[in-house]
This record gives C-alpha cells, structure tokens and sequence, in this order.
C-alpha cells in the first residue's frame, strides 16, 4: 500500500526584505545628495521629519492597547506593580553605570583640550537651553493630562502610560465584565499594527531625507575638530553595550547580545537612518511579545524605558560635559564632576519627552548647575546629530535588553519560545506585527492562563 505525500503549502515570501534593502540604499543615496549638493539635501530634511512624525503619531495608541490587553489580562494586580518596581529599580542601576563609564573614558580622553571657543559659539551654546525642560515637581505634575483624551493627543508618552494603567486596572476590576472591553480593544490594536505596518513602507523616502538633511548641513570638514569626541563616544556607547549589556543579558537570561540584536536589525536600522530611537518603539513592543515576553511587562517596561532608561543620552551628558570644560579651559576635578552628573541624571528624566532632548537636556543642566558651561555646548552643535545617532542606537539597545531581563526577573518570560523565535522557527509577521490567530484577551503565559480559568 503506497501513500501519497501530502502537499506542504508554500511559506509567503517576506517581501518587506527588499523594503529594508531599500532603506540600506536609501541612506547611501542620501550621504551622496549631501556631499555632492549640501544646499539641496538641507532641503530634503522634511521627509525625514514628515516620516518620524508618521511614526510618533501611532505611539500613543499602540501603547496605550498594549498596557490595557497586558494588565487587563492579568487578575493580581500586585504583578503589575512588581514589573514597575524592578523596572525602576534596574533603570536607576544602568543609569549610573551608564555615568560611571562616560566618566572614566571622558577623564582618559580629554578630547576638548587646546580648542578655542568664540563669542559667536558662546551665543549658539545659550541657544540651546530649552524653556520646556521641567524640574522634579513639575514633571511630576506633567505626567496628568489635561483631560482623559488629551494625552492620546498631545503625544506625551507617560500621559498615555498613566491612562493606560488606570484603564487597564479598572478593566481588571470588572473581571468578566470587562472582557467585551478587552476584545475591543485587542481589535484596536490589529487595526493600529496594521497602520503601522503601511506607514513603513515610507521608510526608504525618510531615510533618505534624514540622512542628506544631516550631511549636507554638517559636511566632512566640520567633523574634524570634533573626531576624537564622536570616536570616544561612539567607542563607549559600544562597551557598555556589548560588554556590560551583554554579560548581564549572558548572566540572567542565559541568551547571546548578537543573537537577540540580529532579531532587532531591521528597528537598529531604522533608528540609524532616522536618528530616533522612538521610530522604532511600536515595532519594539510588537517584537518583545512576539518574542515571548508577557503583555504586562512589555506594556510597562518599553514605554517607561523611553523616558527613564536612556543609557546613550547618559554617556552622551558625561562625556560632553567633560568636553566642554576642558575646551573652556576649565577643567573639573572628581568631586566637581560627580554632582555635576548625579544632577544631570535627574534632570534627563525631567526632559523626557521634549524634542531634541539630548541636547536641551545638556544646555538646561548646566544652565542650571553650572551655567559657565553653557558657553561651550555650541561647540557640539554642530555633530550632536550624528552622536544622537549613537544616542539612540544605545537607549533602543538598553531598552530591549531591559525588557528580556526583567521578563526573566519576575518568571514573565516564555524560554521554550524564546529559543524558537531567535532561532528563526517562528518567523515575526511584518505585515501585521502581530501573531495573526492568536485568541482574543489570551494570557501569555501557562499560570496566567490558570488564574483567568480560575476566574
């Protein structure tokens, strides 16, 4: 007796593989238009602005679907609150060895000595200090929205985290009430991944924009004087990366830095081609579950990140500020630079949100602590575009780094589907960045699904 074989379905090719080589070309294009024609590619800066600005506009609501589905599908709400803690918690760490290590390089390098500041970049430094960054109490205050609606609109990111948890929490209350609420907004969510999903096929013309807008404002020869700062600093964002990073990720989880960053490529990117790391934010929820990480911790730990876990923007403020005097001629001991750095730790979280916050972060901080200093942050103007690039690519990396550890921490971690997904057994859906058939409101994890059969 013989048996047919059974036909086996053929797999759909991926086509938004050429969509990501488009992009790789886009960004050679655009380094090209910025060289050759710097006053043309100047011109180009607002379809990268436009592309960002496509990707902010879906972050609100991709958050706020991804916190309520998360905490609404949990029934103790004590669960919540420790992913919270242990994420502040690890944040805080990573901060201040984030400080130490721009510290220890900045004192090695000594990268702004013998420059020369004039009036002119006195002037620019000035500029820079931005009236919209806040101080503890106000920022504090910030987080409440005007109204419940106002923080989809206004774009604030913890505004939306703040009316996600209490919608996500008030839902969980209702119990089996609240579940037609919950499908809804699962529903939501596939509408808004989907947007998402569309908007990206415009990432080669942003690409191409940001990168000719970047080059052909700063060119070749305004990068000389400042080599040595861009190499240190670039060199240090990827020791704390690779090497601290990457042993602690090892240690915890047991999982290879190269391995889960080759799952991220395509988000590293287009962070690269955009210099924003919160272009890539939706796609980092939607990969970080996908990857096995429950609703709740990816729900509070990535859009929390973006505003407290800044890894890159803490080496970047150490380092520049180290710059900065020694290019005024002023120099500063230990004990004038550590005080100096715990106050601009807090005043980055301060600025969370505010455009450009690297730098405004910088000039306000001084401003504020050491306003000498200010005269010199016009001295960095002028490459603070290719350093946020960096910037970013470090406070993404630290960001999803962080959300594996602190799955692993509090057991909200899928280990069998991790080691599928990074071995490439279940491939992520780029079309919808999400698991098309997954059940409405389903738990992510075998005891939660417990708990709401319990229920």
């Amino acid at each position: 007796m013989t048996t047919t074989p059974t036909a086996v379905p053929a797999v759909k090719r991926d086509r938004t593989h050429y969509l990501y080589l488009a992009v790789i070309a886009a960004v050679a294009l655009g380094i090209a238009v910025g060289l050759i024609w710097p006053d043309a590619g100047i011109e180009l800066k607002p379809l990268g602005t436009g592309f960002v600005s496509l990707i902010k506009m879906m972050i609100s609501p991709i958050i706020f679907c991804t916190i309520v589905l998360g905490i609404g599908s949990v029934r103790k709400a004590a669960k919540v609150g420790a992913v919270g803690g242990i994420a502040l918690g690890y944040f805080l760490v990573m901060s201040l060895v984030a400080l130490t290590i721009g510290l220890v390089v900045g004192n090695i390098l000594h990268p702004g000595d013998g420059l020369h500041i004039t009036n002119a970049l006195k002037a620019t430094g000035h500029a820079q200090v931005d009236s919209e960054a806040l101080g503890g109490v106000d920022f504090v205050l910030s987080i409440i929205p005007t109204t419940f609606v106002s923080a989809f609109t206004e774009g604030q990111v913890l505004q939306t985290l703040l009316i996600a948890l209490l919608a996500g929490f008030a839902l969980q209350a209702m119990g089996s009430a609240g579940q037609p609420v919950l499908r809804g907004v699962e529903h939501i969510q596939r509408l808004v991944f989907r947007i998402l999903g569309m908007i990206m096929w415009a990432a080669p013309i942003g690409a191409f924009g940001a990168i000719a807008a970047v080059v052909g404002s700063a060119g070749l020869d305004a990068l000389k004087s400042l080599a040595v700062l861009m190499l240190g600093f670039y060199i240090t964002c990827a020791l704390f990366v690779f090497v601290v990073l990457g042993t602690v990720l090892r240690i915890v989880s047991g999982l290879s830095i190269f391995t889960l960053f080759k799952y991220l490529a395509r988000e590293f990117l287009l962070i690269l081609s955009t210099s924003s790391s919160e272009s890539a934010l939706p796609r980092l929820i939607a990969k970080m579950e996908h990857l096995g990480v429950s609703k709740p911790v990816v729900g509070i730990t990535v859009p929390t990140g973006y505003s407290f876990n800044l890894d890159g923007t803490m080496i970047y403020m150490t380092m520049a500020s180290l710059y900065i005097a020694d290019a005024l001629g002023t120099p500063m001991s230990i004990g004038e630079q550590i005080p100096l750095l715990l106050f601009l730790l807090l005043a980055s979280k301060g600025a969370a949100g505010v455009s450009g916050a690297g730098l405004a972060t910088l000039a306000g901080g001084l401003q504020s602590h050491k306003p000498a200093l200010v005269d010199g942050v016009g001295l960095i103007v002028g490459i603070d575009r290719f350093m946020s690039e960096a910037r970013a690519l470090t406070n993404f990396a630290g960001n999803a780094v962080a959300t594996v550890l602190i799955g692993t921490w509090t057991k909200e971690i899928d280990k069998t589907r991790v080691r599928q997904v990074l071995a490439g057994e279940l491939p992520f859906d780029e079309k919808t960045l999400l698991d098309e058939g997954e059940p409405v409101v389903a738990p992510d994890l075998p005891e939660q699904r417990e708990e709401l059969a319990k229920a």
